[in-house]
């Protein structure tokens, strides 16, 4: 099925790629690059897809003033289905086919999901305003394009759980909904704040997330951060403690690169 799904992204992709070239690179309200690319495969395999969709209760909840929601990167244990659809993304066809599409130089996949995986999202689950982390887990490439590929059918816009593009004061976003079979790229730097506003409905928003990474700099110059969270503007108190949490991972980042945390990977084959 993965090779499959690759010729389906390629030729939906080259179907339309004046047309998503254009709209990636014009000049928006935001510093942001980004494009949304709907009906991304026939309806009936992103359906199938859908229902291959592991229950949230098989994942694991992440709950912080950060974010909450729902994530894996343990694609080996579900339905071969949802590891076909996400590696597809990292097949090299798909991966330079959007990098031409995109301007990225020299891009390259993710195949152990560093950054990528599997998210679900229930009603009140939110994930704060906030920059990725500059590199890859080898800390030698820099992480320069977000696809999001949403499977949960007949969204809607007022569901909550969209997402959010930020300049960098992070004062008024530009909503993306996640809709059914929308394939979103945005482009990462070190003025990307994004973030998915409160899901408000009692339906959950599931999405599939790959990441492309290069050896050159998206910003221009070297630089180096930890993934940086912002509080939204109304959350005055939230913005003074994610300002000093910061800190504070910036500062251990400086003795050990790699971070404290366990790698979380995936460590199936990605074959």
């Amino acid at each position: 099925m993965r090779e499959e799904l690759v010729k389906l992204i390629v030729d939906r992709l080259e179907r339309d790629a004046d047309a998503i070239a254009r709209d990636f690179n014009a000049e928006k309200e935001i510093k942001t690059r980004y494009c949304a690319i709907d009906n991304l495969l026939p309806e009936d395999i992103a359906h199938s897809i859908s229902e291959a969709f592991p229950p949230s209760a098989e994942m694991r909840l992440l709950d912080s003033f950060r974010e909450k929601k729902h994530t894996s990167k343990s694609l080996d244990k579900f339905d071969p289905l949802i590891a076909d659809i996400t590696f597809a993304f990292q097949d090299e066809r798909v991966v330079q086919k959007v990098a031409e599409l995109t301007g990225i130089k020299d891009a390259v996949g993710d195949p152990h999901l560093y950054a990528g995986g599997i998210s679900a999202m229930s009603q009140g689950h939110f994930l704060n305003p906030h920059l990725d982390n500059s590199h890859d887990g080898e800390q030698r490439n820099y992480r320069v394009l977000n696809l999001l590929y949403y499977i949960t059918p007949e969204w809607k816009p007022e569901n909550g759980g969209n997402l959010e593009l930020w300049d960098e004061d992070v004062r008024e976003p530009v909503e993306i909904p996640s809709l059914f079979n929308r394939l979103v790229l945005m482009s990462t730097n070190d003025k990307s704040f994004h973030s998915v506003n409160e899901v408000k409905a009692a339906d959950t928003r599931r999405c599939i997330s790959n990441y492309y990474f290069s050896p050159h700099s998206p910003n221009g110059y070297e630089t180096t951060h930890v993934t940086y969270f912002m509080a939204r503007p109304e959350q005055k108190l939230r913005r003074i403690v994610t300002k000093a949490d910061n800190e504070l991972r910036t500062v251990l980042r400086k003795f050990k690169k790699s971070g404290f945390a366990k790698k979380d990977v995936f460590e199936g084959k990605p074959e």
